[in-house]
C-alpha cells in the first residue's frame, strides 16, 4: 500500500510494510558530485509531482571491508550519485509527538551506509518510535583535510541530515523535540562529537554512544601529512581541486592502501615521528580544525560540552577480537609481542598479570585483545562519562557481554556483535551471530534503547563515577553490575589515549 509525505522540497511516496510505513532514499541534501564532491552540503533542488521512496538510495563511495571481516560483517552496495539520502520507518505519518531515533552507521569512516540490512527500523517503528538512517560522505571524500575545500565535510553532512529531521520529521509522526541520535563505532565517535559542536546545539535530546567515544580526531598537521602521502601516491597535488579529477576507484585504492599501512607499522621516513608512534588511530576521521572542530571530542565533553544532552554509553566485553580473531593471528601472539604492546600504550609489563587475574585472558593473544579494547573502546568511553560527572543531564552505562558462537566462539562478545540485537535483526546477522542467537537478550536489549529515546531512563540506575553501575547484558541473565572489571581499569589511570 502506498502512501504519501510532503516534505519542505517534495513530495515523497513510501510504502506500507507489516503495519509500518517506510520511506527510502529521500534526499537531504545535493548530490555530491563534480564541483559539489568536496563541498559543504547544500540543500537538494525541490521537485514537483511525488517522488518514489520504495527503495535505497545509492550508497557512498567506499572499499569494501578487509576480507576476514567482510565475511562476518554484510554491506550493501548501492550505485549512484545522489548518495545524501536518508530513510525513515513509522508507525502512522498521521501521529503526533512520537519519539525520534536517528542512526548513525559505523564503519572507521570509511565503510558502510545507513541502509544495511541489519539497520532495518521496522522493529523501533513496532515500538512507536520513528526511526532516520542515512548515508554520509566517506574517506577520503568525507574527511581529507584539504586546503581548497572545508574540513569535515562527512561531520556537515550529518549535520545536515539532523537539520533535515529537525525540518520534516512532524510530517512523519515525529517529535523534533525528542531526538535520540545513537551509533555504533564510528558513528559513535560521530555522535560524541556531534554532542561537543555549536552547529549541532539544539538538533537532538538524547544520545546513543555504542563502542566508540570521544579520542579519534586527527590532529590538523596529521591530517595534512595524510593527504600529502595520499595525493603523492596518486600523483597529483593535494587538493580538492586535483583530488576531483582522480576516478573514483583509483582514490578508493590508494585509500585503502594508506589506511592499512597506518594500521600496521608506518614508517617514520615516510608518515613523521607523531604518526609513527601511533598518533593517529583512524586516518580519515574527523580532523581538529580550529573552525568546526575546535579539540578533540573527549576535551571538549571534559570542558562542559553536551552536559544538556542525557548519554546512554557503553561497549562489548570483547570488542577488538573482531579485528584480530578472524585473521587467525591470535594463537601466534608472543609474550614480547604482548610486552611490546603494554609499552607502547603505557603500561608496564606486570600488566598482563593484571588481566590474567581478572578473568580477561591467559594466553598472550587473549590479553592483547583485551588491552587494546581497553585503549581504543573501554577507557575512553568511561572518560568521556567521567567527564560528566557534573553535567545537567543524566549518563546511564551498559556493557554486551553475550559471546557468539561463531568462529568456533574466538569472537567473544566483540566489536558490533551488539548492533542486531538493538535493531532486533538477528537474521539478517546470521554470519557475526549466528543461526540460533538468543532472542530474548534482543528483546531486552532493544526495549531498553526504546525506554531511553522516549522517556531519558532505559530502565538501570544511572552511572556516576562514584558507583559505576552498568547494565551488563549477557544470556541468559542481564543484571547491573557495579564498577565491571575495576582492577584493569585502573590501570589506565593518568595514561594518555
Amino acid at each position: 500500500m502506498e502512501i504519501v509525505v510532503r516534505t519542505e522540497t517534495g513530495a515523497v511516496r513510501g510504502r506500507r510494510e507489516n503495519g509500518i510505513a517506510v520511506f527510502r532514499g529521500i534526499p537531504y541534501a545535493a548530490p555530491p558530485t563534480g564541483a559539489d564532491r568536496f563541498t559543504a552540503p547544500r540543500p537538494p533542488e525541490p521537485w514537483d509531482g511525488v517522488r518514489d521512496a520504495a527503495e535505497f538510495g545509492p550508497t557512498a563511495p567506499r572499499p569494501p571491508y578487509p576480507e576476514a571481516i567482510d565475511r562476518l560483517l554484510v554491506e550493501r552496495f548501492i550505485a549512484g550519485e545522489d548518495c545524501l539520502n536518508l530513510n525513515v520507518w513509522t508507525p502512522d505519518p498521521g501521529a503526533v509527538g512520537l519519539p525520534v531515533m536517528v542512526w548513525i552507521h559505523g564503519g572507521a569512516f570509511t565503510n558502510g551506509s545507513g541502509s544495511e540490512p541489519v539497520y532495518d527500523g521496522a522493529a523501533f517503528a513496532r515500538d512507536g518510535v520513528v526511526l532516520v538512517s542515512f548515508n554520509y560522505r566517506l574517506g577520503v571524500i568525507g574527511f581529507a583535510d584539504l586546503p581548497d575545500a572545508p574540513a569535515n565535510r562527512g561531520l556537515l553532512d550529518q549535520i545536515a541530515a539532523l537539520e533535515w529531521v529537525r525540518d520534516n520529521i512532524a510530517r512523519f509522526g515525529g517529535d523534533p523535540a525528542n531526538v535520540t541520535v545513537f551509533g555504533e563505532s564510528a558513528g559513535a565517535m560521530s555522535v560524541c562529537t556531534l554532542m561537543t559542536l555549536s552547529r549541532a546545539r539544539g538538533l537532538f535530546r538524547r544520545a546513543v554512544l555504542q563502542s566508540g567515544a570521544g579520542t579519534a580526531a586527527v590532529a590538523q598537521e596529521d591530517a595534512a601529512t595524510i593527504t600529502r602521502v595520499l595525493a603523492e601516491r596518486l600523483g597529483v597535488s593535494p587538493t580538492a581541486a586535483a583530488l576531483a579529477e582522480v576516478p573514483t576507484p583509483r582514490l578508493l585504492e590508494v585509500q585503502q592502501q594508506v589506511s592499512a599501512e597506518l594500521q600496521v607499522a608506518p614508517d617514520p621516513a615516510v608518515w613523521g615521528e607523531r604518526i609513527a608512534r601511533g598518533s593517529v588511530l583512524l586516518p580519515f576521521a574527523p580532523t581538529v580544525d580550529g573552525a568546526l572542530l575546535a579539540q578533540r571530542p573527549a576535551e571538549a565533553v571534559a570542558a562542559g560540552a553536551g552536559g544538556d544532552v542525557d548519554l546512554l554509553f557503553g561497549t562489548t566485553s570483547d570488542e577488538y577480537r573482531l579485528f584480530l580473531a578472524p585473521t587467525g593471528i591470535l594463537p601466534f601472539v608472543t609474550g614480547d609481542h604482548l610486552a611490546a604492546r603494554l609499552a607502547q600504550a603505557g603500561l608496564d609489563a606486570d600488566a598482563a598479570k593484571v588481566y590474567t587475574a581478572e578473568g580477561r585472558g591467559e594466553e598472550p593473544g587473549d590479553i592483547l585483545a583485551s588491552v587494546i579494547t581497553d585503549q581504543v573502546f573501554r577507557i575512553p568511553a568511561y572518560r568521556v562519562a567521567e567527564a560528566r560527572a557534573g553535567a545537567s543531564a543524566r549518563t546511564f552505562g551498559y556493557e554486551f557481554a553475550w559471546r557468539t558462537p561463531q568462529l568456533d566462539g574466538s569472537l567473544g562478545a566483540c566489536h558490533a556483535v551488539e548492533v542486531p540485537f538493538v535493531f532486533r535483526t538477528l537474521d539478517r546477522a546470521a554470519p557475526l551471530v549466528g543461526e540460533n542467537p538468543p532472542e530474548e537478550l534482543a528483546e531486552a536489549v532493544h526495549a531498553a534503547w526504546v525506554r531511553f529515546a522516549a522517556t531519558g531512563d532505559p530502565g538501570w540506575p544511572r552511572w556516576t563515577p562514584e558507583t559505576r553501575l552498568t547494565m551488563r547484558f549477557d544470556h541468559p541473565e542481564a543484571a547491573v553490575a557495579a564498577d565491571p572489571h575495576p582492577a584493569t581499569r585502573r590501570l589506565w589511570d593518568g595514561v594518555p589515549l
